[in-house]
């Protein structure tokens, strides 16, 4: 039974990862391990439409990071056939700084009808700003939209600065920055990243660790219309974190934005 404060609201996962059912389970407590931050669910495909479905949700960002470059084709692969089976999905495809033909993959993405690239640099091990990962942005400004991870306590590779030096070199390129800007640097990323064109900030994996007051804002401050809501899965599930938005206090208009409209228009309005 959906809550009935949930039925109000059309609601767009932005930020879920998928993995294949053979390799989701241990996927999912590497993630854990990484992070050290106990997992909601398993990151099987299954598992999410069924988180999901308890709140209402209609569609969901699923994305997968290839730690490797020789992982590149079967993730996108992979991505793009979850999306065949779900509807609801809908696949940002990935790539690699290292990977040998950074051209041919972007293609990959594109001839799937993926709608855009997922990065995670502390997975992937290198700079977010640094030429080698400059040579995508090239490839994908003004084509396909980037969510990006940022922020982490223990490594620069996405340190909330880096986000801003991409930004000014490829101001074109349409950036989803993860996390508020900046798992664990959210007042670094409130320093650098308001008020940038072209930059959105999914919420997901932040507002349990911030206050309700520091978390609201930090979202007045990039702007209501900037963010969207997401939800990490399978770190967090969707029940839990739409309570933890909820209880904000914006307004019924506001939490319509971030829960939809605003992913709706950055992503799906082309």
């Amino acid at each position: 039974m959906i809550d009935k404060n949930y039925e109000e609201y059309e609601i767009i996962d932005a930020h879920a990862h998928i993995f294949p059912d053979k390799i989701a389970e241990n996927a999912t407590v590497n993630i854990g391990r990484f992070y050290d931050l106990p997992m909601d669910s398993c990151g099987m495909s299954s598992r999410l439409a069924e988180s999901g479905s308890k709140v209402g949700v209609s569609g969901y960002l699923v994305c997968s990071t290839a730690t490797k470059p020789h992982q590149i084709g079967s993730i996108n692969e992979f991505i793009a056939e979850e999306c065949r089976k779900y509807p609801e999905f809908i696949g940002f495809g990935t790539t690699h700084p290292d990977s040998a033909d950074i051209a041919a993959d972007i293609e990959q993405i594109r001839s799937l009808g993926l709608h855009g690239v997922k990065l995670h640099p502390d997975f992937q091990l290198f700079d977010a700003d640094s030429p080698k990962a400059y040579k995508i942005y090239e490839i994908i400004e003004g084509e396909l939209p980037l969510l990006i991870h940022c922020g982490d306590n223990r490594y620069d590779y996405s340190a909330p600065f880096r986000m801003a030096n991409i930004h000014r070199d490829f101001p074109k390129l349409k950036m989803i920055c993860a996390h508020l800007g900046g798992y664990q640097r959210w007042d670094e990323a409130a320093e650098c990243l308001p008020g940038l064109e072209n930059l959105r900030f999914d919420i997901c994996s932040s507002m349990a660790f911030l206050s309700r007051e520091r978390a609201a804002d930090l979202i007045r401050k990039y702007g209501v219309e900037n963010c969207f809501f997401g939800t990490d899965f399978p770190m967090w599930s969707h029940e839990e974190e739409l309570d933890r938005f909820l209880s904000l206090g914006f307004t019924r208009e506001e939490n319509q934005m971030i829960l939809a409209d605003n992913f709706k228009e950055f992503i799906l309005s082309d």
